[in-house]
Protein backbone atom coordinates (compact mmCIF):
# COMPACT_ATOMS: atom_id res chain seq x y z
CA UNK A 1 0.00 0.00 0.00
CA UNK A 2 1.14 3.54 -0.75
CA UNK A 3 1.55 6.13 1.95
CA UNK A 4 0.38 9.70 1.48
CA UNK A 5 3.27 12.12 1.72
CA UNK A 6 3.18 15.38 3.55
CA UNK A 7 5.07 18.31 2.09
CA UNK A 8 6.87 21.15 3.86
CA UNK A 9 5.45 23.91 1.69
CA UNK A 10 6.04 27.57 2.44
CA UNK A 11 3.59 30.34 1.67
CA UNK A 12 3.89 30.67 -2.08
CA UNK A 13 4.35 33.94 -3.90
CA UNK A 14 1.47 34.38 -6.33
CA UNK A 15 -0.26 31.05 -5.62
CA UNK A 16 -2.91 31.08 -2.93
CA UNK A 17 -2.98 28.76 0.07
CA UNK A 18 -6.55 27.89 -0.87
CA UNK A 19 -5.37 26.69 -4.27
CA UNK A 20 -2.53 24.66 -2.73
CA UNK A 21 -4.87 23.07 -0.15
CA UNK A 22 -7.35 22.04 -2.84
CA UNK A 23 -4.54 20.66 -4.95
CA UNK A 24 -3.15 18.64 -2.03
CA UNK A 25 -6.66 17.23 -1.52
CA UNK A 26 -6.63 16.01 -5.11
CA UNK A 27 -3.25 14.33 -4.49
CA UNK A 28 -4.70 12.66 -1.39
CA UNK A 29 -7.47 11.23 -3.56
CA UNK A 30 -4.93 9.67 -5.91
CA UNK A 31 -3.22 7.92 -2.99
CA UNK A 32 -6.56 6.58 -1.70
CA UNK A 33 -7.57 5.42 -5.18
CA UNK A 34 -4.27 3.61 -5.71
CA UNK A 35 -4.63 1.77 -2.44
CA UNK A 36 -8.25 0.90 -3.21
CA UNK A 37 -7.34 -0.42 -6.66
CA UNK A 38 -4.49 -2.50 -5.26
CA UNK A 39 -6.78 -4.03 -2.63
CA UNK A 40 -9.45 -4.67 -5.27
CA UNK A 41 -6.94 -6.35 -7.56
CA UNK A 42 -5.83 -8.67 -4.78
CA UNK A 43 -9.44 -9.77 -4.30
CA UNK A 44 -10.25 -10.02 -8.01
CA UNK A 45 -7.13 -12.08 -8.76
CA UNK A 46 -8.43 -14.88 -6.51
CA UNK A 47 -10.89 -15.69 -9.32
CA UNK A 48 -9.52 -13.97 -12.46
CA UNK A 49 -11.77 -15.76 -14.97
CA UNK A 50 -14.92 -14.90 -13.07
CA UNK A 51 -13.77 -11.30 -12.58
CA UNK A 52 -12.16 -10.71 -15.99
CA UNK A 53 -13.97 -7.44 -16.73
CA UNK A 54 -13.36 -6.01 -13.27
CA UNK A 55 -9.72 -7.06 -13.46
CA UNK A 56 -9.29 -5.36 -16.83
CA UNK A 57 -10.80 -2.14 -15.48
CA UNK A 58 -8.63 -2.07 -12.36
CA UNK A 59 -5.51 -2.81 -14.42
CA UNK A 60 -6.44 -0.01 -16.84
CA UNK A 61 -7.22 2.48 -14.08
CA UNK A 62 -4.19 1.82 -11.87
CA UNK A 63 -1.59 3.57 -14.10
CA UNK A 64 -3.72 6.74 -14.22
CA UNK A 65 -4.14 6.90 -10.44
CA UNK A 66 -0.59 5.77 -9.63
CA UNK A 67 1.08 8.18 -12.03
CA UNK A 68 -1.24 10.96 -10.83
CA UNK A 69 0.01 10.25 -7.31
CA UNK A 70 3.72 10.09 -8.19
CA UNK A 71 3.71 13.09 -10.56
CA UNK A 72 2.03 15.21 -7.88
CA UNK A 73 4.71 14.14 -5.39
CA UNK A 74 7.42 15.34 -7.78
CA UNK A 75 5.46 18.54 -8.39
CA UNK A 76 4.97 19.46 -4.73
CA UNK A 77 8.49 18.58 -3.60
CA UNK A 78 9.82 21.22 -6.01
CA UNK A 79 8.44 23.88 -3.64
CA UNK A 80 9.64 22.36 -0.38
CA UNK A 81 12.04 24.50 1.60
CA UNK A 82 11.08 27.69 -0.20
CA UNK A 83 12.21 29.34 -3.41
CA UNK A 84 15.89 28.97 -4.23
CA UNK A 85 17.27 30.43 -7.43
CA UNK A 86 18.92 28.28 -10.05
CA UNK A 87 22.70 28.66 -10.03
CA UNK A 88 23.34 29.30 -13.71
CA UNK A 89 26.96 28.22 -13.26
CA UNK A 90 26.06 24.99 -11.42
CA UNK A 91 25.79 21.60 -13.12
CA UNK A 92 22.14 21.99 -14.16
CA UNK A 93 22.44 25.62 -15.23
CA UNK A 94 25.58 24.87 -17.24
CA UNK A 95 23.95 21.87 -18.94
CA UNK A 96 20.84 23.89 -19.84
CA UNK A 97 23.04 26.69 -21.21
CA UNK A 98 25.11 24.24 -23.22
CA UNK A 99 22.04 22.75 -24.91
CA UNK A 100 19.79 25.81 -25.22
CA UNK A 101 22.23 28.73 -25.34
CA UNK A 102 21.09 30.16 -22.00
CA UNK A 103 18.89 29.34 -19.02
CA UNK A 104 16.50 32.11 -20.12
CA UNK A 105 16.11 30.56 -23.58
CA UNK A 106 15.34 27.21 -21.94
CA UNK A 107 12.77 28.85 -19.60
CA UNK A 108 10.93 30.31 -22.60
CA UNK A 109 10.84 26.89 -24.26
CA UNK A 110 9.61 25.18 -21.11
CA UNK A 111 6.94 27.84 -20.61
CA UNK A 112 5.82 27.25 -24.22
CA UNK A 113 5.40 23.55 -23.49
CA UNK A 114 3.38 24.42 -20.39
CA UNK A 115 1.05 26.74 -22.26
CA UNK A 116 0.18 24.40 -25.10
CA UNK A 117 -3.49 23.58 -25.56
CA UNK A 118 -4.82 20.74 -23.44
CA UNK A 119 -4.49 19.41 -19.92
CA UNK A 120 -1.57 17.45 -18.64
CA UNK A 121 1.99 17.92 -17.50
CA UNK A 122 4.95 19.77 -18.98
CA UNK A 123 8.06 17.74 -18.25
CA UNK A 124 11.79 18.20 -18.54
CA UNK A 125 13.60 14.88 -18.79
CA UNK A 126 17.30 14.12 -19.03
CA UNK A 127 18.39 11.42 -21.47
CA UNK A 128 21.65 10.15 -20.02
CA UNK A 129 22.65 8.17 -23.12
CA UNK A 130 22.71 11.33 -25.26
CA UNK A 131 23.41 13.84 -22.51
CA UNK A 132 20.43 15.94 -23.62
CA UNK A 133 17.29 17.30 -22.09
CA UNK A 134 13.91 16.43 -23.61
CA UNK A 135 10.70 18.41 -23.25
CA UNK A 136 7.48 16.42 -23.36
CA UNK A 137 3.81 16.68 -22.58
CA UNK A 138 2.10 13.97 -20.56
CA UNK A 139 -1.62 13.52 -21.16
CA UNK A 140 -3.81 11.80 -18.59
CA UNK A 141 -0.86 11.07 -16.24
CA UNK A 142 0.01 7.80 -17.96
CA UNK A 143 0.04 8.72 -21.65
CA UNK A 144 3.31 10.20 -22.79
CA UNK A 145 5.72 9.11 -20.08
CA UNK A 146 9.18 8.33 -21.40
CA UNK A 147 10.09 4.98 -19.84
CA UNK A 148 13.24 4.94 -17.79
CA UNK A 149 14.07 8.63 -18.09
CA UNK A 150 14.39 10.60 -14.87
CA UNK A 151 12.13 13.60 -14.51
CA UNK A 152 14.14 16.72 -13.71
CA UNK A 153 11.30 19.25 -13.55
CA UNK A 154 7.54 18.86 -13.80
CA UNK A 155 4.72 21.36 -14.15
CA UNK A 156 1.10 20.45 -13.47
CA UNK A 157 -0.82 22.14 -16.29
CA UNK A 158 -4.19 20.55 -15.53
CA UNK A 159 -6.88 23.13 -14.96
CA UNK A 160 -7.20 22.24 -11.26
CA UNK A 161 -3.74 23.70 -10.70
CA UNK A 162 -4.64 27.22 -11.83
CA UNK A 163 -8.26 27.72 -12.91
CA UNK A 164 -9.79 28.76 -9.56
CA UNK A 165 -7.17 31.41 -8.93
CA UNK A 166 -6.06 32.51 -12.39
CA UNK A 167 -9.14 31.85 -14.56
CA UNK A 168 -9.45 30.24 -17.97
CA UNK A 169 -6.84 32.43 -19.62
CA UNK A 170 -4.48 32.44 -16.67
CA UNK A 171 -2.18 29.54 -17.38
CA UNK A 172 0.76 31.80 -18.29
CA UNK A 173 0.37 33.83 -15.07
CA UNK A 174 0.18 30.57 -13.10
CA UNK A 175 3.36 29.27 -14.76
CA UNK A 176 5.18 32.50 -13.93
CA UNK A 177 4.09 32.22 -10.27
CA UNK A 178 4.96 28.51 -10.20
CA UNK A 179 8.45 29.19 -11.52
CA UNK A 180 9.08 31.97 -8.95
CA UNK A 181 8.53 29.48 -6.14
CA UNK A 182 10.73 26.62 -7.31
CA UNK A 183 13.46 25.28 -5.07
CA UNK A 184 16.14 24.73 -7.68
CA UNK A 185 18.23 22.87 -5.09
CA UNK A 186 15.67 20.03 -5.25
CA UNK A 187 15.67 20.13 -9.05
CA UNK A 188 19.47 20.27 -9.26
CA UNK A 189 19.55 17.23 -6.93
CA UNK A 190 17.40 15.30 -9.42
CA UNK A 191 19.73 16.31 -12.24
CA UNK A 192 22.81 15.25 -10.25
CA UNK A 193 21.22 11.81 -9.64
CA UNK A 194 20.45 11.47 -13.34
Amino acid sequence: MCKERSFNLPTLDGISQESVTAHLGLYSGYVKNVNSLLATQDEILKEPQKNALALAETLRRLPFEFDGMRLHELYFEQWEGGAIALDDSGALGSALTKQFGSVETWKVRFRNVGTMRGVGWAVLYFEKSTGEFLHTWIDQHHQGLLAGLPIILILDAWEHAYLAQFGTGGRTAYIDAWMKNLNWGVIEGRFNKA
